[in-house]
C-alpha cells in the first residue's frame, strides 16, 4: 500500500490472486497472467493490435485498473510512473494509459513483495 494508487483492496486482491510470488519467475509475466497485456488480430498480412486480452482473474484486472486510474487521476504526489503515464496519456489517449500503468504497477507490486522491498518514491529532478 505504499505505492501511490494503490490502496488496501487492490493490494489484497493483487496478494491473493498472486498467492506465491515465487509461482512467477519473472516479475513481467504478472501483467500477462491477469489479461493486461495487448490482443492480437492477426490474419493473413494483417497485424492489428486490438483491446486487452482479458486473460485471468477479471477481479484482480478491475482492481489494478482502479489503482491505475487513482494514481494517474487521482495521487497529487508526483513519480517516475505517473509521469511516464500521462506522457502516455497525451499520445495515446486514457484507457491505454491507464492499462499501461496497471500493467507496470503489477509487475512493480510483485517484484516488491519478491525482494521484500519498500516504493520510493524517486526524484524527477535528478532523473531529468
Amino acid at each position: 500500500m505504499t505505492v501511490p494508487g494503490v490502496g488496501p483492496i487492490a493490494a489484497l486482491t493483487f496478494k491473493a490472486a498472486v498467492d506465491d510470488p515465487t509461482r512467477f519467475k519473472r516479475s513481467p509475466t504478472v501483467g500477462t497472467h491477469f489479461g493486461l497485456t495487448p490482443r492480437r488480430y492477426q490474419s493473413g498480412g494483417h497485424d492489428n493490435p486490438v483491446r486487452i486480452s482479458k486473460a485471468g482473474d477479471s477481479d484482480v484486472r478491475a482492481a489494478l485498473y482502479a489503482a491505475g486510474n487513482a494514481l494517474l487521476m487521482r495521487s497529487i504526489a508526483q513519480s517516475q510512473i505517473k509521469s511516464w503515464g500521462m506522457r502516455l496519456m497525451r499520445t495515446k489517449g486514457r484507457r491505454r494509459a491507464v492499462v499501461a500503468v496497471a500493467r507496470k504497477l503489477a509487475v512493480l507490486l510483485h517484484r516488491m513483495w519478491v525482494d521484500g522491498a519498500e516504493f520510493r518514491q524517486e526524484q524527477l529532478g535528478s532523473a531529468a
